[in-house]
């Protein structure tokens, strides 16, 4: 699958694209917690969710509200889409203008919005392309090990070199150069590191080393990501995130490990910068 046409942009949201080809990386718990955040710090906020099939950032949403109805609490909700892969019959070249049509019309229903943030499938697909065209700031979270590194590079293992891009980094280096003929807008690109571990330092060095080099390589800046924690899926069927501990009806105890992910989440949105800083304060 080659580049596709952007779709056509003239100004609107900035939009933020979270995009990953491997399931399990955290895309849309990232997504969750970005988009609280700039609610939370007064901005109107459209969430597009491009992986109907799997819907976790709609069910985080509809779990937000179905307990803030519940529990009489006024907590923040973005403005909704969710857009599934083209099933009806017809030719690829049908189901694609189809997905085209259906993202497109999205976007137009949150143009009054100041920020749009779009989950897309793990997988790569037209669909997943496309989401991919719109993004002002594009975030790949990615778990700090080898095996996750293969999203973005072949990798020597035995001699820890970079042998080539992968697949998802030549996507992507394809989308910026079509949105580029296009005449839009660079695409940022952030790789952030999820799932840090403390146990095996050497590991992780390593890691870090290959990611800096491959980020001189092929455009991208590095972000620090989120530790695994057992909250994450404690929040999930209350559709909360840890920016919203501190109101008071949440069941949810704020504990020492709750404030330092508080941290990281300003960490993240610190390095995506955009108009999000605005974020930071509201989110304490």
């Amino acid at each position: 699958m080659t580049a596709i046409t952007p779709l056509p942009r003239v100004g609107g949201p900035h939009v933020i694209v979270l995009g990953n080809e491997k399931g399990g990386s955290g895309k849309s718990t990232t997504a969750m917690h970005l988009i609280v955040a700039l609610l939370k710090a007064g901005h109107k906020v459209g969430a597009v969710d491009l992986d109907a099939r799997q819907g976790t950032l709609s069910r985080q949403v509809e779990n937000r509200r179905t307990f803030a109805q519940r529990n009489d609490l006024k907590l923040e909700l973005p403005e909704l889409r969710t857009i599934d892969r083209a099933r009806e019959a017809g030719t690829r070249a049908d189901a694609e203008a189809a997905e085209r049509e259906a993202l497109s019309a999205a976007m137009d229903d949150l143009a009054n919005c100041a920020f749009v943030v779009i989950d897309t499938p793990g997988s790569d697909s037209h669909l997943s392309r496309l989401g991919h065209t719109l993004a002002d700031t594009l975030v790949t979270p990615l778990n700090d090990s080898f095996l996750d590194l293969d999203l973005l590079a072949r990798i020597d293992h035995d001699a820890k070199t970079i042998l080539s891009p992968s697949v998802y980094s030549q996507m992507v280096w394809e989308q910026r150069q079509a949105r580029a003929q296009a005449g839009g807008r660079p695409i940022d690109w952030i790789v952030m590191r999820n799932r840090l571990s403390h146990l095996d330092a050497r590991n992780k060095r390593d890691v870090g080393r290959l990611l800096e080099q491959l980020a001189k390589r092929i455009s991208f800046r590095i972000a620090p990501g989120f530790g695994e924690r057992v909250i994450f899926r404690e929040l999930f069927p209350k559709g909360l995130t840890l920016l919203d501990l501190r109101e008071s009806g949440t069941g949810v105890n704020m504990t020492m490990s709750h404030m330092t992910a508080r941290q990281e989440v300003r960490a993240l949105l610190a390095e995506i910068g955009h108009g999000t800083e605005a974020a930071l304060t509201a989110a304490e």
